[in-house]
């Protein structure tokens, strides 16, 4: 017997905070009965619906590491039918990204049915580093270098990186190349940061996620992650 949220996320069909906020909310029906004590366990035989939809059982879980080119959309799906990640990605399975990249933003994303392994990775308590080559306008001066030290204020909350390090400056054509790590999750954080600066990003790479890097992965390509590195994902679960 296993909790109802924790089935829920690991069928893949969302992550177990959001499956708790649906039992919460009378959403879940198990064996035609509505649910909403979140203690509530169940066995491999109920049968269960959540929001409408039915919950497969026995799904093979599956895990993606793609480096994602410009111009692609980190959804499931688009209402203006431009491209998603999930297009690139060689499945029948229901996956979605863990996170998100911005329309033009390249680099290492990870997808996978595994709701269970995607919250471990989006809860701000594990801290999973994410390292960024952020290209801006501009040369940052001493005082600004000391302010992203100290962490930048943004929307209320300060954003301190990981480690930062400046690996190219081009004075002539006023522009500079920042590598930045960071384990915030908000949107368009890295963007924000050097905006608080005045430096506008004018190309963003993700190049590593915890461990994972891209290797010899050329844009638009993917690999499957093997049983190590799932193992290993999983170990940053802290809460």
């Amino acid at each position: 017997m296993e909790r109802l949220q924790k089935v829920i996320a690991q069928s893949g069909l969302t992550s177990r905070r959001k499956a708790e906020e649906l039992i919460k909310k009378g959403k879940v029906e198990v064996n035609g009965k509505i649910v909403v004590e979140l203690g509530t366990k169940v066995s491999g035989n109920d049968y269960i619906i959540v929001d409408g939809v039915e919950l497969k059982k026995n799904d093979r879980k599956e895990y993606y590491l793609l480096n994602k080119p410009r111009g692609v959309i980190s959804s499931v799906s688009d209402d203006k039918n431009r491209k998603t990640v999930v297009d690139l990605i060689n499945t029948d399975s229901r996956i979605y990204p863990i996170g998100r990249l911005d329309y033009d933003t390249t680099g290492l994303i990870l997808l996978t049915n595994d709701g269970e392994l995607t919250n471990i990775l989006s809860h701000p308590k594990n801290e999973v580093e994410k390292t960024y080559i952020a290209k801006i306008e501009g040369i940052l001066s001493s005082e600004e270098i000391n302010k992203l030290k100290r962490g930048i204020s943004i929307e209320g909350r300060k954003c301190k990186p990981v480690r930062f390090k400046i690996r190219k400056k081009d004075k002539e054509k006023n522009n500079s190349m920042i590598e930045i790590t960071i384990v915030e999750g908000r949107n368009h954080i890295v963007k924000k940061i050097f905006k608080e600066l005045k430096h506008e990003v004018i190309k963003l790479k993700r190049e590593t996620y915890a461990f994972l890097t891209l290797g010899n992965l050329k844009s638009g390509e993917y690999r499957e992650l093997n049983i190590k590195e799932v193992k290993k994902l999983y170990s940053f679960k802290n809460y």
